[in-house]
């Protein structure tokens, strides 16, 4: 017989996921309702509320996809582009380039704009593709994860819509760490997920599209690519707007998930999101004075750098996997990196909960220690 199951308690410092408030977990365990129970399409109606606040939009079609994050990002792609679509991506890292991976899937001509690693993409640069040929849509990733920088959204949002072209952001790592202005940026799609700086456990792909993003799918002329994904059958069970008709089944929602996620958002509300935003801000830079301490710095430049990833540089001598092995035994986790960047540096997240000047001194310390062993 299996013994019951008994995780490790591990700190989760890595790209994600990370620690839940023990009130989300206590959520989680609550009792279930039936997905089309009235208990629980109040708390679908609670999410959307909440998460709109997240976002920074009035956006009716705003939801947590029932997947990981790639899945409401998938969900945009799909029901926006169709066969034949001109797609502009933004490449600044890794997740630049799945954006790419999934805009070729959806059937899209992919026009890629790339800078190395560690750079950011000049709004310059994308008016001058749109100079080069229109394209439907323009996808960038706010966040990314591979290379902590932090992609400047606001004058691109508007060189987007001053060429009627429609802009999608992969807000994954930044949705709930740092500001994700949807209608201020000018944004008509943006996915994120549950389990980075939200402080849920994976499980759902936030999403939010706006009324120029609706008008397209609505105007498409040929079909969605995905029965799952396609977000007209998804809002006919989370509701569409002014609707009069009951809600019909689309899928069994995962309701201890949507439990979790709703109480997330709830405590992200209740300590303010410009409180939460601050907090991850200064244990960044706590961080980053306490690493210089010891001898380390980061790879992306101080301009924009993310306040809730850290791409860290390993110094030269220093053995990269020795070191994550050596601080998951004293029960951190950090992680690698990859492409260019694998071997050569660490990905630490101060995301959530976790994202405390204490965590930060015990990272940096346990750190000091491992390394000092280890060179």
């Amino acid at each position: 017989m299996r013994a019951p199951l008994d995780p490790p308690e591990v700190l989760l410092l890595g790209p994600g996921p990370s620690n839940p408030d023990p009130v989300v977990s206590r959520a989680m365990a609550a009792p279930l309702v039936g997905h089309l129970d009235p208990y629980f399409l109040t708390v679908m109606e609670e999410t959307m509320s909440d998460l709109r606040t997240l976002f920074r939009t009035d956006n009716h079609h705003t939801i947590p996809i029932s997947s990981t994050g790639t899945g409401g990002l998938e969900t945009i792609m799909f029901n926006l582009v169709e066969p034949g679509d001109e797609v502009i991506v933004g490449v600044i890292g890794h997740f630049g380039q799945r954006l790419c991976e999934l805009a070729s899937a959806a059937g899209a001509i992919v026009r890629p704009v790339e800078v190395p690693w560690g750079k950011v993409i000049d709004p310059a640069q994308i008016a001058a593709e749109l100079d080069n040929g229109p394209a439907k849509l323009v996808a960038l990733v706010h966040a990314e994860t591979s290379t902590g920088a932090a992609q400047p959204l606001a004058d691109i949002g508007r060189i987007v819509r001053d060429n009627d072209s429609l802009l999608m952001v992969d807000a994954v790592t930044s949705l709930g760490g740092m500001d994700v202005d949807v209608e201020g940026w000018m944004i008509d799609a943006a996915g994120s997920c549950s389990q980075k700086c939200i402080g849920a456990p994976p499980g759902s792909g936030p999403i939010t599209v706006g009324p120029r993003a609706i008008d397209a799918i609505k105007r498409r002329t040929s079909p969605v690519a995905s029965w799952y994904f396609d977000m007209e059958r998804l809002f006919r069970y989370w509701g569409e707007e002014g609707s009069t008709h009951a809600r019909a089944f689309h899928h069994t929602a995962p309701v201890a998930n949507i439990y979790g996620f709703r109480e997330a958002l709830r405590l992200i509300h209740e300590e303010g999101m410009e409180a939460r935003f601050e907090r991850h801000q200064e244990a960044h830079n706590v961080f980053v004075e306490l690493l210089a301490g010891i001898g380390f710095d980061l790879f992306t430049p101080a301009a924009h750098r993310l306040p809730m990833l850290n791409v860290v540089n390993i110094p030269d001598g220093v053995d990269d996997a020795g070191v994550r092995k050596a601080m998951r035994e004293r029960g951190i986790e950090i992680g690698g990196a990859f492409g260019p960047l694998a071997g050569k540096a660490w990905r630490i997240g101060l995301m959530g909960t976790n994202a405390t000047v204490p965590v930060v001194h015990r990272l940096v310390d346990n750190l000091s220690e491992v390394v000092g062993r280890r060179s």
